[in-house]
C-alpha cells in the first residue's frame, strides 16, 4: 500500500469541540460560613432553582448549589442552549456525577459542554462511528499493512546478502533444524510472520488521552478532556469504547507497552518478540542442556531464592541480554527455578484452563487402550492456542531430554512429572478439595506428555499398539 493510500483523519468531530461553549464561573458574593471545603467560589449554597436561573445568564456558565430538601447533597447547575441542567455532584477525592473523575469543577463542567455540544450538533453521526466503519479499511489497519510491507521488503534484502555472505552456515542450521524437527512439516517452527498471526485479544482500558488523539478504527476525533476512549495496553491501539468493540482479536503487542516478561501473558509475549518459544523460556533450557542434565534432582531441588530473584529482575529488564552464566550462577538448580516460577506466574497456565478438563478426561478414562488414551490426550494438545503448544512442545522435548540422564540426576518421568504439574496445570475449579482430588491425575497428564512427546506432537495421528 502506498503512502497516497493511508487513510485521513477525519476532523469533523475535532472542529466541533472547538466550537463548544466554555466553563465561566458563576461566583457566589456572599460570605458562607459552611461552604464545603473542597468546593470554590462556585458554591452558592441553598438557593432555590429560580434563583440558580437567573444566575446562569448565558452558556456555559455554571455553579454548585446545596439541595434545599436534601441537606448535604449538592448540585451541579450548568446553562447550555438557553436551558439550565441539573445533577447530583459528588466528590471523593474528586468530583464526579458520572463515571468520569475530575481534579476541579471547572474541567468537569467543560468536558460536560463538550458532550452536550457534540450530541446536539451530531448525535446521528455519533451513533453511527462503528457501524458505519470497516476494520480492513481502518487507519491501524492501514498503517500497520504499509510498516510491515516495509519491514519485508528490509528483511528481504538483508536475508539476500546473508545469504550470499554466509551461504554454509545457514545451510548447516537448516540441516540440524530438520533434523530437530523430524519429518512431520506440517508442524515446523512457526516463523517471525506466523506468530505475528496468532489470536490474540486486545486488552482495552479506559484511557485519558493528552492533546487531541483519533480513533484507530473509524478514524474520527476522540471527543473530551478526559477518558476519551479506550486504549490496548499491550499494543496501544486507541479508539472509542463503541468502537473497539469491533475490533478483531489481532493485537500485535510492542514492546514499549510490554513491561516485562514474568508474569505477562504467553501470547502476548511471543507476539512481543515474534518467538515462537518465550525467550526466557529457550535461555534456561539452552544452559540447562549445556551444563546441567546431569545434575542430582534436576528441577526437584530448588536454587537460592535471592538468585532467582535476581535473574527473574534481569529478564525483565533486558530478555535478551540477562546473564545466567555459570560464571555468574554456577549452581544448575537457580537457573532450573527461574525456568518453573516462569511457568508458575503464567496468568493463563501453560496447558490452559480451557483445555484443562479434556486432559483430565484422558487419564480418567476407563476402558479404553494405551493409544486410545494418547489420542484422548493428543485431541487436548492440539485444542491449545499455538504459543502454548509450541512452547509446550519445547519443553517436553526438552523434559524427555532430562530423563534420558535418569541414572545420574534420578530425574524420571514421574519425578519431573510431580514437579512441573503443579506448575503446568492448574485448575479452573476454586474449590480446594477438587483441586486436591485432581493432583493424581494431573501427575499422570504430566507424566504422558513427558514420556510420549514425540507421538503426541506429531501431528499424524498415534499408531496403534
Amino acid at each position: 500500500m502506498g503512502e497516497e493510500r493511508l487513510p485521513v483523519w477525519k476532523s469533523y468531530l475535532y472542529q466541533l469541540q472547538q466550537q463548544a461553549p466554555q466553563p465561566v464561573c458563576v461566583a457566589c458574593q456572599r460570605q458562607l460560613p459552611n461552604r464545603p471545603s473542597f468546593y470554590g467560589p462556585e458554591f452558592h449554597g441553598a438557593i432555590s432553582r429560580e434563583d440558580t436561573d437567573r444566575l446562569l445568564h448565558c452558556d456555559g456558565c455554571y455553579l454548585v448549589r446545596e439541595s434545599q430538601r436534601a441537606p448535604g447533597t449538592y448540585t451541579l447547575a450548568i446553562r447550555f442552549e438557553s436551558n439550565t441542567k441539573n445533577f447530583k455532584l459528588y466528590y471523593d477525592g474528586q468530583h464526579y456525577v458520572g463515571e468520569k473523575r475530575f481534579d476541579n469543577i471547572n474541567d468537569l463542567v467543560a468536558d460536560g459542554l463538550i458532550t452536550f455540544y457534540l450530541e446536539s450538533k451530531a448525535a446521528d453521526y455519533i451513533a453511527a462511528l462503528s457501524s458505519h466503519s470497516n476494520y480492513e479499511e481502518s487507519p491501524y489497519l492501514a498503517y500497520n499493512t504499509a510498516k510491515k510491507q516495509r519491514a519485508q521488503a528490509t528483511r528481504s534484502r538483508n536475508h539476500v546478502k546473508r545469504r550470499l555472505v554466509n551461504e554454509t552456515a545457514q545451510a548447516n542450521a537448516v540441516t540440524q533444524e530438520i533434523s530437530t524437527l523430524g519429518t512431520d512439516s506440517v508442524d515446523a517452527v512457526p516463523t517471525s510472520d506466523q506468530v505475528k498471526q496468532y489470536e490474540k485479544p486486545h486488552v482495552f482500558k479506559t484511557h485519558n488521552f493528552k492533546g487531541p488523539h483519533w480513533c484507530d478504527f473509524c478514524a474520527n476525533f476522540l471527543w473530551g478532556l478526559i477518558a476519551q476512549g479506550v486504549k490496548c495496553q499491550d499494543c496501544g491501539f486507541q479508539a472509542h469504547k463503541k468502537c473497539s468493540e469491533k475490533v478483531p482479536h489481532d493485537c500485535l503487542p510492542d514492546v514499549k507497552y510490554v513491561k516485562r516478561v514474568f508474569g505477562t501473558d504467553l501470547t502476548t509475549l511471543v507476539k512481543t518478540h515474534q518467538r515462537h518459544v518465550p525467550v526466557v523460556v529457550e535461555r534456561c533450557i539452552k544452559e540447562i542442556e549445556n551444563r546441567g542434565l546431569s545434575a542430582e534432582g534436576l528441577y526437584r531441588v530448588a536454587g537460592f531464592h535471592d538468585d532467582v530473584e535476581a535473574i527473574k529482575m534481569a529478564f525483565d529488564k533486558d530478555v535478551e541480554n540477562a546473564d545466567i552464566s555459570s560464571k555468574k550462577y554456577d549452581d544448575i538448580n537457580t537457573i532450573g527455578s527461574v525456568l518453573k516460577l516462569y511457568f508458575r506466574l503464567l496468568p493463563i497456565p501453560l496447558l490452559t484452563f480451557e483445555t484443562y478438563p479434556k486432559f483430565l478426561e484422558a487419564v480418567k478414562k476407563e476402558g479404553i487402550s494405551a493409544s486410545e488414551r494418547l489420542q484422548v490426550v493428543k485431541c487436548a494438545v492440539n485444542l491449545l492456542p499455538p504459543s502454548h503448544y509450541h512452547t509446550l512442545k519445547f519443553l517436553m522435548k526438552h523434559l524427555q531430554k532430562v530423563t534420558e540422564k535418569k541414572s545420574v540426576n534420578m530425574m524420571g518421568p514421574e519425578n519431573l512429572a510431580t514437579v512441573f504439574a503443579p506448575t503446568l496445570l492448574r485448575s479452573p475449579d476454586s474449590d480446594p478439595l477438587a483441586s486436591l482430588t485432581a493432583v493424581k491425575y494431573e501427575r499422570e497428564v504430566m507424566e504422558l506428555l513427558i514420556t510420549h512427546q514425540e507421538a503426541l506432537f506429531d501431528k499424524r495421528s498415534v499408531g496403534n499398539d
